[in-house]
């Protein structure tokens, strides 16, 4: 299995969208990494964004989903064009991955316009490949093929070595294979801008679990204190950290939620931060975390 070999169809739809400073992260920044956007700012006041604006519009629908066009009035939304730098418009830019790859200012004829959508097309079908890829990986390692999905995100990295879920999938593959040694290799070779990622400190936190083993010796004696007292919730919060390290993620959840139902100013909301410190450890995925959520999320809000 190759990257060559993969490729994810770009919808049709929603291709010409207005949008503000409060949406430009989403609009722009997380839509451009599954698909290539094309940002335009202009002004209602700008004659040449009259004609710039509604030729890119055409060579967008044109390219059929390729990519996406999101027009930004620097009058009422300010504040990216101040980032970006923006001196004067029409001013177009082009975004993959979250970042600017493309651009230029002033109005443009339509075979200049078109030659820069096919050019930010080619990045997307790249962009495309490496979401189809880590799809790949994320279903391999749901089907237990640790092997595969290592594989799988190896290739990704190797191609575009900013891929912060390929470290993390990576790892966790690793993990499952006992390569612990391997993990933290790979966990230590992401991006250092990307530490506190989500994937990469999950990631972080279940390697730190394998690499510090609980000794489990005492779950009789905790078992036994509870059952004298069912309000003990030191040794309910202590029996929930060796079941953890037991494998039995669902036991350590349940000492957790009697404790954080009974009193949650229990050494300070310790129950509930012992658990969220769980979920970042298991994965946001994965089975135990999404149960636990769900858990947690009646007890605060009933």
């Amino acid at each position: 299995m190759t990257m060559d070999t993969l490729s994810v169809n770009a919808p049709a739809q929603d291709l010409i969208k207005d949008s503000s400073d409060q949406n430009f992260m989403a609009d722009v920044i997380e839509a451009s990494k599954s698909q290539p956007v094309i940002v335009d700012f202009w002004a209602p006041w700008c004659g040449p964004c009259k004609t710039l604006g509604p030729a890119i519009e055409k060579v967008v629908r044109e390219a059929k989903g390729k990519v996406k066009l999101v027009k930004v009035d620097i009058d009422q939304n300010p504040e990216f064009a101040k980032q970006l730098r923006v001196q004067s418009i029409p001013a177009v830019f082009a975004f993959v991955d979250g970042r600017p790859v493309d651009g230029f200012m002033g109005a443009q004829p339509e075979s200049q316009i078109r030659q820069f959508v096919q050019r930010l097309s080619s990045m997307g079908n790249r962009a495309e490949q490496i979401e189809g890829a880590l799809q790949m990986a994320r279903d391999a390692f749901t089907a237990k093929d640790f092997e595969g999905a290592a594989d799988i995100a190896s290739q990704v990295l190797e191609v575009e070595p900013t891929t912060v879920e390929a470290y993390a999938l990576k790892a966790r593959a690793e993990m499952e294979l006992n390569l612990l040694e391997e993990a933290k290799a790979t966990l230590a070779a992401s991006p250092a801008d990307k530490q506190t990622d989500s994937n990469i400190v999950s990631a972080k936190a279940a390697l730190d679990l394998l690499l510090n083993p609980v000794d489990t010796s005492g779950l009789a004696k905790l078992e036994a204190a509870i059952a004298a007292n069912p309000n003990d919730y030191e040794s309910r919060l202590e029996l929930s950290n060796l079941l953890n390290g037991s494998g039995d993620r669902a036991g350590a959840t349940d000492q957790l939620i009697y404790v954080i139902k009974k009193d949650r100013t229990f050494k300070d909301d310790g129950a509930r931060k012992q658990l969220v410190s769980y979920f970042e450890a298991w994965g946001p995925k994965d089975e135990a975390t999404l149960a636990g959520r769900r858990k947690l999320s009646s007890v605060l809000f009933s």
